[in-house]
C-alpha cells in the first residue's frame, strides 16, 4: 500500500480514552449490580392478601400469606395468586436492572462501538 494508505485503529489519545471510558463503564456496571443484588422488590397479589419478596440476584426471600387467603375449596386461587405476586416482584426487578442498564449506556459514548 502507498504512503497516506489507511492503517486501521484508533490514534493513540482516541483509544487511550476509548480503553478509559470503557474501564469506566465496566466500574459502573459492576457497582450497579452490587447495588441491584442487595435491593429486595415487593409485589402483593389478591388485594394484598399475599406478598411475595425477590432479592435483586432473582432469589425469592419470602412469601407471606393472610391466614384468610387459605381456603381449602379454593387452593386454585391461592397459587394463581402466589404466582401472581412472585412474577409481579420479579418484574420489578427486571424494570429496575433495565433502567439502571439504560441510564449507565446514555451516559458513555465509545466511538465506533454504539
Amino acid at each position: 500500500m502507498g504512503k497516506g494508505g489507511y492503517r486501521g485503529g484508533f490514534s493513540g489519545g482516541s483509544q487511550a480514552n476509548m480503553m478509559r471510558q470503557a474501564q469506566k463503564m465496566q466500574q459502573e456496571i459492576m457497582k450497579m449490580q452490587q447495588e441491584l443484588e442487595a435491593s429486595e422488590f415487593e409485589f402483593t397479589a389478591g388485594g394484598g392478601v399475599v406478598k411475595a419478596v425477590v432479592m435483586g440476584s432473582r432469589q425469592l426471600k419470602s412469601i407471606e400469606i393472610d391466614p384468610e387467603a387459605v381456603d381449602p375449596d379454593d387452593v386454585e386461587m391461592l397459587q394463581d395468586m402466589i404466582v401472581a405476586a412472585v412474577n409481579g416482584a420479579l418484574k420489578l426487578c427486571e424494570d429496575k436492572s433495565n433502567a439502571s442498564m439504560a441510564k449507565l449506556q446514555s451516559g458513555i459514548s465509545l466511538p465506533g462501538l454504539f
